[in-house]
């Protein structure tokens, strides 16, 4: 039996979402990490007893990845506008300025086995498309690997967005959030006239059938909205159903078989898309809050880090030690940064799927001998 572990590095790595649906499967492990964040960072340190920060962008750092044997680069890097004037010197002049081009850059100097790139939903339709085609022809034709779901026709690099985008909500757990992953594998791995098979589109068994399956049964009133703060909302939506932009909160655990929408990397704002009804009389009228306005008697919450932390696969599925969850967040990160950080990483399963599509890839080629 194929049981080789291959290593990886895991660039712009938040809080180790990525890096932990590697983990999962049994089949990588993790050999460095960067992140910039310093929130980031502690509760990074917090889950994985390692401290990540590093820049990519520093020759420092990409010094001491060139100094390492690894096998999978690793990374959910922000969306950015790329320029395609100047001297056209390929993706040093198309990329520069971008933190693709850094990737890029390190792809180039340590020419791993594999790749996987996590970015948002937009990214396909970015500027028109030209980031997108950016991105695939630097990784296609300047950086030689094969990306899953590309195919070259007559010299032109052919794809559909299909073939790049996912949803959480396939893969277990109870959230619309749709991102994008390119994986990619070098050239020289692959077997003459492979042919892959899609991505993964989804996961066998639920992890959460519904909202109603993770939600907390008993939660503090600093959750529940003033009744001020309802009105404001009910009257913003109000306004803006009028003018057909249907802006406006969501009560979300509605109906028999009810999912989240997507969770923002916000912090503070966005909360509001994702509220909960949960009547809860004994805090109604209770005056909380800096502004000592009294809670609302609709019942109207926000969800808790908890709950988010579950929409993403973080508690009560990726932690778990001996049939018991270990995820927690360490006490000198506020709520505010954790609603940040989840809304910043990833789906955790989603990602595992992907980590064992590209294993049985790499266990393929090794058996063809290359």
């Amino acid at each position: 039996m194929y049981n080789k572990e291959f290593t990886t590095i895991d660039l712009f790595c938040g809080i180790g979402g990525i890096r932990k649906g590697f983990e999962l499967t049994n089949k990588f492990s993790n050999l460095l990490s960067a992140e910039i964040d310093k929130y980031a960072c502690m509760t990074y340190k917090h889950l994985y007893n390692e401290n990540p920060l590093n820049d990519v962008t520093s020759e420092e750092f990409k010094n001491k990845v060139e100094s390492l044997n690894y096998d999978v680069l690793l990374a959910g890097f922000p969306c950015q506008s790329f320029s395609i004037a100047g001297k056209q010197k390929g993706f040093k002049d198309t990329t520069r300025g971008t933190l693709f081009f850094d990737i890029a850059d390190i792809l180039k100097r340590t020419n791993p086995k594999a790749f996987l790139l996590e970015n948002v939903e937009g990214l396909f339709r970015h500027d028109k498309g030209k980031t997108f085609k950016i991105i695939i022809d630097t990784l296609v034709k300047e950086l030689g690997y094969k990306i899953v779901g590309v195919d070259e026709i007559n010299g032109v690099l052919e794809y559909n967005s299909k073939s790049f985008l996912r949803k959480t909500v396939n893969f277990g757990l109870p959230q619309k959030r749709t991102r994008t992953y390119i994986m990619g594998f070098r050239n020289d791995l692959l077997p003459l006239n492979y042919k892959f098979n899609e991505l993964p589109t989804k996961k066998d068994k639920p992890i959460f059938n519904n909202l109603y399956d993770l939600l907390e049964d008993n939660v503090s009133a600093k959750y529940y909205l003033s009744e001020k703060y309802v009105k404001t909302l009910e009257k913003h939506k109000a306004t803006h159903k009028a003018k057909g932009n249907g802006f406006g909160y969501k009560i979300v655990n509605i109906g028999e078989n009810p999912i989240s929408n997507t969770i923002l990397a916000t912090g503070g704002s966005g909360k509001e898309r994702n509220l909960i009804l949960q009547e809860k009389p004994e805090y109604y009228g209770i005056m909380f809050g800096s502004k000592k306005t009294p809670i609302n008697d609709k019942g109207i919450r926000l969800m808790t880090p908890i709950e988010w932390a579950r929409l993403q696969g973080f508690k009560d599925y990726a932690f778990m030690e001996n049939k018991k969850d270990t995820f927690s967040f360490p006490s000198n990160v506020s709520e505010t940064q954790q609603y940040k950080q989840l809304g910043n990483s990833v789906s955790i399963p989603v990602i595992e799927e992907l980590a064992k599509y590209m294993y049985k890839c790499l266990e393929e080629f090794e058996a063809y001998g290359i």
